[in-house]
């Protein structure tokens, strides 16, 4: 069974940061799209930040873009979201998701790619 899980989400003030992971048990991040998306309350889920494992292409959101990075350690088989200069419109939660094939500009933010999602890690930015 493959289970996809998220950890770092907190409460921060702006201007900080927090760094969240994506692990997966049961699968492994390589040579595949792993994406982060975020779903704010009374707001439609929305796509983040992806990354090509293996191949190291990265995807970003224009909003987060310059803030947020998103990097990989196959050693771990992990995968990060460093999350900086925070702002309070930045508050949801955050999912990864995993199992996606197709990595490119106009495919890693399709939510119906992935396989693997999970539960979700929440970030609240205060001002």
């Amino acid at each position: 069974e493959v289970q996809v899980v998220e950890s770092g989400g907190g409460s921060v003030q702006t201007g900080d940061s927090l760094r969240l992971s994506c692990v997966a048990s049961g699968y492994i991040f390589n040579d595949n799209c792993v994406g982060w998306f975020r779903q704010a309350p009374g707001k439609e889920r929305e796509e983040v930040a992806g990354i090509y494992t293996g191949g190291g292409s990265t995807y970003y959101t224009d909003s987060v873009r310059g803030r947020f990075t998103i990097s990989e350690d196959n050693a771990k088989n992990t995968v990060y979201l460093q999350l900086n200069s925070l702002k309070p419109e930045d508050s949801a939660i955050y999912y990864c998701a995993a199992g996606a094939e197709s990595c490119t500009a106009g495919y890693w933010a399709e939510e119906s790619q992935y396989k693997y999602w999970g539960q979700g890690t929440q970030v609240t930015v205060s001002s």
